[in-house]
């Protein structure tokens, strides 16, 4: 984008110095060049500031002086940019999606990409569970079922292995971080997965897409560092 200003403001600067004193016009090969570079230019300074855009007309008189003055405004919000975004904004730490865990963030970063943040949170939840079916060995159930069974604090069965945390499984924190990982993991098939692929369309908010990413995340992670016990 800067590149494209700083070329426009030139050449409108030549534009307007080709013009001898008492003409009306300048050199009509410049003035070609600025009217094919106008609308990129426009269309950038209208992700700046819209009201940058709209006071650019080379219809009018002069218009390739205010044309110029429009895009050094522009220039001086794109230089300026960063640091806005560095002091002018809370202090709140940020959530890089890329750092996601892998099962979550490699299916939808395409989609994510694409705007269908409906469709990423729905590949992401598909292949947690799949994730999941292949460490536990079951393909006969998926989703919210396995979640429960995997998690069950009851012991292994045959057919029916479990996840386990590390830890003292006699203490009461164990038992709770087994016992809320089985209910959370349910509850992001059912209210995140389940409406991802049901509901024609979800109007979700970038934010809250990439909350529910997040979540899969955190249930990505406990699948992973948990061990699979089987009946012996």
């Amino acid at each position: 984008m800067r590149q494209r200003l700083e070329a426009f403001a030139d050449l409108a600067l030549r534009y307007e110095r080709s013009t001898r004193p008492g003409d009306y016009v300048g050199d009509p090969a410049l003035y070609e060049q600025l009217r094919r570079a106008e609308p990129t230019v426009k269309q950038i300074l209208r992700l700046l500031d819209p009201q940058l855009a709209e006071k650019i007309n080379l219809d009018q008189m002069a218009g390739e002086d205010m044309a110029r003055d429009e895009v050094h405004r522009g220039l001086g919000i794109l230089a300026d940019m960063d640091e806005w975004a560095a002091r002018l904004v809370p202090d709140a730490p940020t959530l890089p999606a890329d750092q996601f865990h892998p099962w979550v963030w490699e299916p939808a970063a395409p989609l994510w990409g694409a705007e269908a943040r409906q469709d990423a949170v729905l590949a992401a939840a598909r292949t947690v569970n799949r994730r999941l079916q292949q460490k536990l060995g079951r393909h006969d159930i998926g989703e919210t079922d396995l979640c429960m069974q995997a998690f069950d604090m009851k012991d292994p069965v045959a057919g029916k292995p479990r996840l386990r945390f590390d830890g003292d499984r006699n203490t009461p924190t164990w038992r709770a971080r087994q016992d809320g990982a089985k209910y959370l993991a349910a509850g992001a098939f059912l209210a995140l997965r389940n409406v991802a692929a049901h509901e024609d369309e979800v109007n979700w908010t970038e934010q809250e897409a990439l909350e529910h990413l997040a979540t899969l995340s955190v249930l990505a992670r406990w699948i992973e560092q948990c061990t699979v016990e089987r009946a012996t």
